[in-house]
């Protein structure tokens, strides 16, 4: 599972020029005029998705990273290769929260290959590639669309034909069951864009504004935008490559960004249609405290009303030692907002689903009698064994929530999850003496807001 780290760990090795030209002069006077619009250099893009082009940079990213778990990983080559009862195990084993891996595979790793995949689309989405952090609504509009197809790349590279559980049955065995990944991958990947994004319009430029040095400019635009470099890797472009502007080379300040689609002042509603959520959060079972995240979505049905969609999931922390813990819940209902289009927006929320709640208990006595007895097994295979000391246990029941919060509005398109507070009541039973009959919740995060801009 640490394939995912290696998108931000590659060296530049060739002459940093922008294509197959004759080579320039390492330095170069700056220019003392604003150049013209870069969109304006160039004849229209077409207005569909280049599918070919997508399909091509998709399969040498899984390639990459399904090269580097079998090359590093004897527990992916142990477990083989196959689409039958070890890949169906895998897809149906899938529960909880947690998957075992640390938390930079987890919330970077997984994040920085949401971005490269969103990426990837992108570069194949000719309405919107050139478009540039701001305000405006083809921005926003093609990160949305970039974010759906990391989230559809994700789940291919967790559970699909060419997957994790497909090569080497990952989800099979413990502790790889848990769906984070499958979460954070597209809704932390897609933030790890926007922050790219705005280095690049707030530092990246500026850098560029201010020297000739083709070296500097390679630099800043290859590293300070690690997603997009080995994106355009993927794409057999130059990492430093850029659809909104010249390259490296050419490249001559300009008065202003340039986005390719000016933003329009149409007419939209003050009152979003549809809204996404991305927070943390903190829980509370019978006193014990359970930490992670989730996502939700929120269709307006009515003036004062919406229908809520949430996923969250948590890792249980302060339990017994050698016991460990997660609790996933996915629930369904109305919400009223009584001033949706105020720059604060309180709500009230019912929310019914179902919540699965897992422990598992090891025996450290049985751990070493085991290892021991195992002792020629290969290291990295030990967790094949992990069955053989720990006793799991599980409980599944009806969920419902009754909340309320308020959200701040930054713009049309954004706004601040200030504080949402949430009760639980659910008909699971008791584990390792925890309570999962009832609990409290405290969130946070941004929402976006999708229709007003």
């Amino acid at each position: 599972m640490l394939s995912e780290i290696i998108i931000s760990c590659f060296t530049v090795f060739s002459y940093p020029g922008d294509g197959p030209q004759p080579k320039p002069p390492l330095f170069a006077p700056l220019p003392t005029a604003p150049s013209p619009p870069v969109a304006a250099l160039r004849p229209p893009a077409p207005a569909h998705v280049d599918w070919t082009g997508v399909g091509e940079s998709s399969f040498r990213l899984l390639a990459v990273m399904h090269g580097f778990r079998w090359l590093t990983e004897a527990g992916t080559r142990a477990s083989g290769v196959g689409l039958g009862s070890g890949y169906t195990r895998s897809v149906f084993n899938l529960y909880g929260w947690a998957d075992g891996d640390p938390f930079y595979v987890n919330y970077v790793g997984h994040p920085m290959q949401g971005a490269v995949a969103g990426r990837i689309w992108q570069l194949h989405d000719p309405r919107y590639r050139k478009t540039e952090f701001g305000r405006t609504r083809a921005y926003w509009k093609g990160k949305l669309r970039a974010a759906a197809f990391a989230w559809a790349f994700s789940e291919q590279f967790e559970m699909g034909l060419l997957s994790e559980a497909s090569i080497g049955h990952i989800q099979r065995d413990f502790p790889q069951q848990g769906f984070v990944d499958h979460v954070v991958t597209p809704t932390i990947g897609l933030s790890w864009m926007i922050a790219e994004d705005a280095l690049d319009r707030y530092l990246v430029r500026p850098i560029e504004d201010r020297t000739a040095n083709p070296w500097v400019r390679m630099l800043a635009r290859t590293f300070l935008s690690p997603s997009r470099s080995f994106a355009n890797l993927m794409d057999l472009k130059l990492p430093w490559y850029r659809d909104s502007r010249a390259g490296i080379q050419s490249y001559m300040p300009t008065v202003a960004p340039v986005s390719s689609e000016p933003a329009t002042r149409g007419s939209f509603p003050a009152v979003a249609p549809l809204e996404f959520t991305l927070s943390p959060s903190w829980r509370q079972f019978g006193g014990t405290p359970c930490v992670g995240g989730g996502a939700e979505a929120a269709y307006r049905v009515a003036p004062d009303w919406q229908i809520a969609l949430t996923v969250n999931g948590c890792k249980m922390i302060s339990l017994p030692e050698n016991t460990s813990g997660d609790a996933l819940l996915f629930q369904l209902g109305p919400r009223w907002t009584p001033a949706p289009a105020g720059k604060w927006s309180p709500y009230a929320h019912l929310l019914v689903g179902g919540i699965k709640a897992t422990q598992e208990r090891l025996d450290p006595a049985l751990k070493r009698v085991t290892l021991e007895a195992n002792k020629d097994l290969d290291p990295m295979l030990d967790y094949t064994l992990h069955g053989q000391y720990t006793t799991a246990d599980e409980t599944s029941a009806f969920a419902v929530t009754a909340g309320m919060g308020v959200d701040y509005k930054l713009n049309s398109a954004l706004a601040i999850r200030v504080a949402n507070f949430e009760y639980l009541r659910t008909g699971a039973r008791n584990l390792g003496g925890v309570a999962y009959n009832n609990g409290f919740q405290m969130t946070t995060g941004m929402v976006l807001r999708l229709g007003t801009w």
